[in-house]
């Protein structure tokens, strides 16, 4: 039998190297693609072949969170390398916005159609605060950190309005594409509403933040949506597709409301993400007086859609936090060491009341 040539044999091993080279880019494509589809996914690209950095969470103690236990922070470096599920979301409700990113995004999908299901849903406009991760018997626990985060943000606002206004697009490393935030006196409130966030979730023993600083950011495109695209050859976007929006202004969004939203569990029927509790900025009664300096009058027994929906929402989250509480409620009533501890005072109570009726009875006797 004859061996098989050096240039054979060197043929078969460059073949084969070649093959475990596609499989590997491959593989970190995919990767890309399931970490991006994230809501707070950022991307800055190392080079063409699509290696990325990803934004991991901050596991660094901080003189506030001193008090935390050791079973947290083994809890925390077990747990070290996690994608974060949860999110503190500030939603883009103003229809101005809301209409001009549609139409931005209709002039990309005309540049090239297959671009249309990477395009974020009207609904699911927003602007991510924090990220975290909580598991499923600490939602609780995250929903009383937002709590806290209440009294922090007005704080922080003084009684005035955060107004957020955005012009001009860009892109995360061409794979996301955002509007951006517009430079104003509105960056410092809200920077340092999402430290004090960062810094109330913390305490909490929550994994929270970022290793890269905060970017304010309204997501209207992920090209990780489509998975399919960059086996189409569309791996970045173009900037052509959007350069008449460089500039434009698309209006301004008064912060009303910070919502925890989870990134995994299914979607509202208008599109926003699932939410588990919410804050609202300012006193309805607050948001009602405003509206009324720009509209003189509505019909009797009628306010404006938009604060009617606004109230009824504001109450939909109190019940929501209610009923939050509750089940904690429930969920402690039914721990065994708490119902011996309520059978245990029962019982000295009993026999406390059944003393001193005794006492009674032979203080009576006595009498006789």
């Amino acid at each position: 039998m004859e061996r098989p040539g050096a240039e054979e044999v060197n043929s078969n091993e460059c073949e084969n190297m070649s093959r475990k080279k596609e499989k590997s880019e491959e593989c970190e494509a995919n990767t890309m693609d399931s970490l991006l589809e994230m809501p707070f996914a950022t991307i800055d690209t190392k080079d063409d072949c699509g290696l990325t950095d990803v934004p991991q969470i901050n596991l660094e103690r901080s003189e506030e969170n001193e008090w935390i236990s050791k079973d947290q922070m083994k809890k925390k470096k077990k747990h070290k390398g996690y994608q974060a599920n949860y999110f503190l979301s500030i939603p883009i409700t103003n229809k101005e916005i809301t209409g001009r990113i549609k139409i931005l995004q209709n002039a990309i999908i005309q540049e090239d159609k297959r671009l249309a299901k990477a395009m974020s849903s009207v609904g699911s406009f927003h602007i991510t605060l924090l990220v975290m991760l909580l598991h499923e018997d600490e939602v609780n626990i995250g929903i009383d950190a937002l709590l806290e985060l209440k009294p922090f943000v007005e704080e922080i606002l003084q009684g005035k309005h955060l107004t957020l206004p955005f012009q001009g697009v860009d892109t995360f490393g061409n794979h996301v594409g955002f509007v951006k935030l517009a430079e104003g006196d509105h960056m410092n409130p809200l920077l340092e509403i999402a430290e004090a966030a960062k810094r109330t979730f913390q305490a909490k023993g929550i994994l929270a933040g970022e290793s890269r600083s905060f970017k304010p950011h309204l997501t209207f495109m992920k090209l990780s949506k489509v998975p399919w695209l960059r086996k189409m050859g569309v791996k970045k976007i173009d900037p052509k597709f959007y350069e008449k929006f460089i500039s434009h202004r698309f209006g301004e969004e008064m912060v009303h409301r910070i919502d925890l939203c989870s990134m995994l569990k299914k979607k509202q029927s208008n599109g926003y993400y699932h939410c588990e509790s919410s804050i609202v900025i300012g006193e309805s009664s607050t948001v009602l007086q405003s509206y009324r300096r720009d509209v003189p009058s509505w019909p009797r027994g009628k306010g404006p859609i938009g604060i009617r929906d606004l109230i009824n929402e504001a109450l939909q989250r109190e019940r929501m936090v209610l009923k939050s509480k509750v089940k904690q409620i429930k969920e402690l009533l039914f721990q065994p060491e708490i119902q011996a501890k309520i059978r245990r005072e029962l019982f000295e109570e009993r026999s406390i009341n059944n003393s001193n009726q005794e006492n009674d009875v032979d203080f009576t006797a006595t009498l006789t």
